[in-house]
Formats: structure tokens, C-alpha cells, sequence
């Protein structure tokens, strides 16, 4: 699969504060990559570096196999859309009127105006004023003149900020759409149960460094769950399994950080100890959990 976004030691310095430091990002064609980290850590400030609007201190970026610079930065910019922060609406205007604007900006037809408000199904709301919008509204309108110039880059920053369960789920579902129909999309965002169920590719940042990046199997490959004992004997249990740190937990016995193999050792030696066992299995984990354990329990 070809590169869509590859940065190679992509850094932002203001004074002696490194807010991006030596970033290589690699967003595959065709994916939604999602954009992981904490408010603070970089991801708005790269994705303006991305679209020309910050300038690197240092580092290379390319998009679609062609450098970022002043002499390609027009012809690339024709091909990628984007909502950063709010969306750039005109709240006394109305729907309609607003996609006029987007239209007549980038010389669009009817038609690539037409077929981004029906991809956001915006559609039947055309005539209201956007002030009148719901902020889901709003999001899916920001994002309609995001497709208007038919991209095939999408760059969105927290497009789900402030919305609710319904206006998540609708963002989520549209982004989706958007990978099937061969747009590719960056999606940066502080929800992780949120990207968890949307990004195919994963980047994770903090304090301005990227901590991982690849598939959501890759990334729970390198966090190893609990292994969990169900027993009618847990205190008994968990002693003879104290040097593993064990626990107890009612009629559970939890034990931290084992391979396959030190768990069956560890299931063996309590049958030999003639310790009844009903079940073993691993915690399950979400992303959330995973992001824990990699930044070491800083969290979001």
C-alpha cells in the first residue's frame, strides 16, 4: 500500500519548546488513520504543518509521493480537504448560501457541490442558517466543503469535539463512508474508544513524539493482558502465586504481565498444589487500556 502522508524528522520549536520533535509519520492510502494523544501534545500543530499553515523548524513531509514545499504546495493543497479547529461557516448565512461561497472560492460545478452535501446528508437543511444548526450540523457542513474539491486526502482535527453520543456515531459512520469510497483520512482526536472503533491505522503522540504507530493488532500485540484464574480457593491461590504479584479479586485471582508459557506454569504448579480451577482467561482490554499501559498510566 502506497504512502498518502510520510514525514521524516518533522519538528515544531517555538523558542526552546519542542512541540513536535522528530515526527515520521506514515499514513497509508486509502485508510483512516487515526491521530492519537492528549490535548497538548502536538497533533493540531502537525496537522498544520501538514497543510502549509505552520511552517517546520526541521524535518521533510510529503504528500502523495511529492515533497511539501512552496513550488508544489498550490497543486497539492487542490487534492486535500480539511477542518481544523471550528468549522469555517458563516453562521448568518444559510447552508446553501455558505456551499456557494466553497463553490465560487475553488471554482467548483453544481455537481462536486452537490455530491458533497449529499455524501453528509445535509441535504434537506440547506435553507436554514447556520447559526440554526445543530453543532453536529455544523461539523458535517465544515466537512461537506472539505469535500466539495473532491480530495483525495482528508484532514480533520477533533472533528467529534463537543458532540453528542448521536453526532458521534453519524461522524464515525461518515468517515467510514468516505475510506470506501477511496478518500483517504487523517483523523486526530483525544476519544480513544471513539478512534478505536474507526481507524484502520493508528498513530499515537505524546509530548510532541510518536509513541506508536501501525494496526490496532499491532499495538494491543505489544501490551500483554492480565491472566485471570477463576478458583473456589482464591486466597489460597493467590499466595502460592505472590511471587508472580498476584491478586485476589473475589473469586478471581489476577496476575499481571505473563506470556503463554509462564501461564502455564503457573496453572500447573496450582494443580499440583491441588488447587481446584473452573477457568483462565485474559482481561479483556480495550484501547483506552493499552494507551495506559504504553504511556506508563499518564493517560490522556
Amino acid at each position: 500500500m502506497s504512502e498518502m502522508i510520510a514525514t521524516h524528522g518533522l519538528s515544531k520549536t517555538y523558542g526552546d519548546r519542542a512541540v513536535v520533535e522528530n515526527l515520521d509519520l506514515c499514513v497509508p492510502e486509502g485508510c483512516v488513520y487515526g491521530f492519537l494523544g492528549p490535548n497538548g501534545s502536538g497533533k493540531s500543530t502537525t496537522m498544520k504543518m501538514l497543510l502549509s499553515l505552520v511552517r517546520p523548524t526541521s524535518g521533510e513531509i510529503r504528500i502523495m509521493g511529492r515533497p511539501m514545499q512552496r513550488s508544489t504546495r498550490r497543486e497539492l493543497l487542490g487534492d486535500i480537504g480539511s477542518l481544523i479547529e471550528s468549522p469555517p461557516a458563516y453562521g448568518h448565512l444559510t447552508g446553501r448560501e455558505n456551499m456557494r461561497l466553497v463553490q465560487r472560492l475553488l471554482n467548483l460545478n453544481d455537481n462536486q457541490v452537490s455530491r458533497a452535501v449529499r455524501t453528509v446528508r445535509l441535504q434537506d437543511h440547506l435553507e436554514k442558517r447556520v447559526r440554526n444548526y445543530s453543532l453536529g450540523m455544523k461539523q458535517r457542513l465544515g466537512i461537506a466543503m472539505a469535500l466539495a474539491r473532491e480530495p483525495r486526502l482528508l484532514i480533520l482535527d477533533e472533528p467529534t469535539n463537543g458532540l453528542d453520543p448521536a453526532g458521534i456515531d453519524e461522524i464515525r459512520r461518515l468517515l467510514k463512508q468516505l475510506a470506501d469510497y477511496g478518500i483517504t483520512v487523517m483523523v486526530s482526536s483525544h476519544l480513544l474508544g471513539e478512534i478505536d472503533r474507526t481507524a484502520t491505522v493508528l498513530g499515537i503522540l505524546s509530548n510532541g513524539r510518536m509513541l506508536f504507530q501501525g494496526t490496532r493488532e499491532q499495538l494491543f500485540a505489544r501490551s500483554i493482558p492480565d491472566v485471570l484464574i477463576d478458583t473456589p480457593e482464591p486466597e489460597r491461590a493467590t499466595f502460592l502465586t505472590a511471587s508472580w504479584s498476584a491478586t485476589q479479586a473475589g473469586d478471581v485471582v489476577r496476575i499481571p504481565g505473563l506470556d503463554h508459557e509462564t501461564t502455564a506454569r503457573v496453572v500447573s504448579h496450582l494443580v499440583r498444589e491441588r488447587v481446584d480451577i473452573y477457568g483462565v482467561r485474559r482481561d479483556a482490554q480495550s484501547l483506552e487500556d493499552v494507551f495506559m499501559d504504553l504511556t506508563g498510566g499518564r493517560g490522556l
